[in-house]
């Protein structure tokens, strides 16, 4: 048994192994998929983000240059700018003009002398930052813009960068990243007199003061790439306007001005203005947006992040210089602590000043994962159970061979014994020894005896056989028990008397019923047979047979005042060729088939 025991546990490690190998190998595939098609969802996620910035640049480069008034010409005819009222967007702070001299204009004031009261704090905010706008022209000949962070995100494997769609689809080799939203360099275009005038005009005293006036950015007039002259009107040689339509001209004139891409400068930590260069007639005007960062940051993650599924497993992050906003649904976990990278991206300009990073915090729940672990589970418990199965059928095999060569030493010796006393007294008879007819009454007795000991032995392994091959008859007539109960009686008496057990019946009242006699008296005689071998030693002897009758049965037993079965051995004791292991059973007789007659009779 130690032998099969530690063939089963070196089986079971064999398959153990390599099972659990591939189950690592197929939950690690699972969760680098799942991966994958988180970060590839994370890059669509940034992909949209960008794609509203790029429809806000080219909304803000498709507006005619004389919308910073409070009306423009349209077809000849003046009407209202669609700016003069407050932004829709609550992360745009205002539109205006920065003007050549310094001064500002913003179409939220028809009349400067009278500015609505409802936008009286948003024109001061907007003058506030034109003054501040000034002093960077002033102190640096080129407009810085914001700078952003400098850190990038973590290098990731090769294996790590390949995103979900890469198993499908092969991104182009020649594709390569956007710099640049919107248009990449200074356009040209033609605008009509009433444009230009509606362009060039500046109330300058209600909105800038004379240090406004005197901070004119001489790079700017330096590098001028287009005037206000009418192409209709300037001939070869004649010399350009100096001042924005220092001639008035006819409303037919059509003039050309310069309209650079979008550019961004940083106001504060909390504002920014992006704005674009107008050059016309040898005079720069800027004209752009307020942009406030963190209602900004609010409406992208609203928009793009907070209502999607993808933010129950991811954190996102956007950076701007000086200000940082994070959101996830799982702050504070133990994974959070490990999150894994998924995307990073410095949008292009004129928002590079703006950083998106999204992190992974959990692996979304996968139906395959989930099937595989229920697999796993029922394969685990068929392979226990297998395993256990095979373990005690093996045993129960050993068992029963091991009892088997037991049962037939146990067989030759009970055969041996009264072949040897046969033969020891028919020699004894034969040479005299017996010289009285008592004498020889005796050891007739005791062949007799002998015979019938040895022809119930031979009858009860062939009853066995007979049984085991289901072959064994049975001859039902119908009887009270009482006669049963008589040979029973008359065939045990000479053992009882010779053990010193007594025998008490109780049947009375048993009504008539269907039974084998034959199988009946053997069957009481074998329990009894037991309970005299294995009670020779107690202080009390006695045997009792009960019959007792129920509504659709009658109940037979057997019990003795003998030493016990022991609890452990009560489910064998019926078994084939079983016998209890104590020193009592070791010390006593037996074939081990007696019980087990008993039970397959019954």
């Amino acid at each position: 048994m130690n032998r099969l025991r530690l063939y089963m546990i070196v089986f079971g490690i064999l398959v153990s192994v390599p099972l659990a190998f591939v189950s690592w190998r197929t939950y690690g595939a699972l969760d680098r998929e799942a991966q994958a098609q988180v970060r590839f969802f994370a890059e669509r996620l940034l992909d949209d983000i960008e794609a509203e910035l790029g429809d806000l640049v080219r909304r803000e480069e498709n507006r005619a240059v004389d919308e910073y008034r409070d009306t423009l010409v349209q077809n000849g005819a003046t009407v209202p700018s669609p700016l003069a009222t407050a932004p829709s967007e609550g992360f745009i702070l205002g539109y205006f003009q920065n003007n050549p001299d310094g001064s500002f204009q913003t179409p939220l004031a028809a009349d400067p002398a009278a500015i609505p009261e409802a936008q009286a704090e948003r024109v001061h905010e907007l003058r506030s930052i034109n003054t501040i706008f000034n002093r960077r022209k002033r102190d640096t000949p080129v407009p810085a813009p914001l700078e952003g962070l400098k850190a990038a995100a973590p290098v990731l494997e090769k294996k790590e960068q390949a995103s979900f769609a890469d198993r499908f689809i092969r991104a182009p080799a020649s594709k390569k990243s956007k710099t640049v939203l919107g248009q990449q360099q200074t356009r040209v275009e033609e605008i009509t007199a009433g444009q230009a005038l509606n362009l060039a005009q500046a109330e300058r005293e209600p909105y800038g003061a004379l240090d406004e006036r005197q901070t004119l950015d001489k790079v700017d007039q330096d590098t001028v790439v287009s005037s206000l002259a009418p192409r209709s009107k300037v001939a070869a040689g004649s010399q350009r306007p100096t001042a924005a339509l220092a001639v008035a001209p006819s409303m037919d004139d059509r003039f050309q001005v310069e309209v650079a891409p979008l550019q961004t400068v940083s106001i504060d930590a909390d504002q920014v203005f992006i704005f674009r260069r107008i050059g016309i007639n040898g005079q720069i005007y800027r004209q752009g947006f307020v942009l406030r960062l963190k209602p900004f940051l609010d409406h992208l993650f609203a928009a793009y992040y907070e209502a999607q599924p993808i933010s129950r497993y991811t954190r996102l992050t956007l950076n701007v210089a000086g200000l940082a906003a994070t959101r996830d649904h799982a702050a504070g976990s133990a994974e959070n602590q490990a999150a894994a990278w998924l995307a990073a991206r410095t949008f292009p300009a004129p928002f590079a000043f703006l950083r998106a990073e999204m992190q992974m915090v959990s692996l979304p729940p996968s139906p395959a994962r989930q099937t595989l672990t229920l697999a796993l589970a029922i394969l685990g418990l068929v392979m226990v159970a297998g395993l256990v199965a095979i373990y005690r059928s093996t045993r129960a095999v050993l068992d029963l061979s091991e009892r088997r060569s037991r049962f037939v030493s146990a067989v030759t010796h009970e055969l041996k014994t009264p072949l040897t006393n046969i033969r020891m007294y028919i020699e004894m008879l034969d040479q005299g020894i017996a010289a009285t007819p008592e004498r020889e009454q005796e050891y007739l007795g005791i062949l007799a005896s002998e015979s019938a000991r040895l022809s119930g032995l031979i009858n009860n392994v062939l009853e066995l056989s007979r049984l085991e091959k289901k072959v064994r008859r049975f001859a039902f007539k119908d009887g009270d028990l009482s006669d049963v109960l008589a040979d029973v009686r008359s065939i045990m008496a000479e053992s009882l008397a010779r053990e010193g057990f007594s025998l008490a019946v109780e049947s009375e009242g048993i009504p008539v019923f269907a039974y084998d006699r034959d199988v009946l008296v053997q069957i009481l005689i074998n329990l009894m047979e037991n309970s005299l071998k294995f009670g020779r030693q107690s202080p009390q002897k006695r045997i009792v047979i009960a019959a007792r009758a129920s509504a659709d049965r009658v109940t037979l037993t057997v019990s003795d005042t003998g030493p016990g079965i022991p609890r452990r051995a009560l489910k064998h004791v019926f078994d084939d060729f079983y016998r209890v292991d104590n020193d009592l059973a070791r010390t006593t007789g037996g074939t081990g088939i007696g019980l087990s007659l008993v039970k397959k009779f019954v």
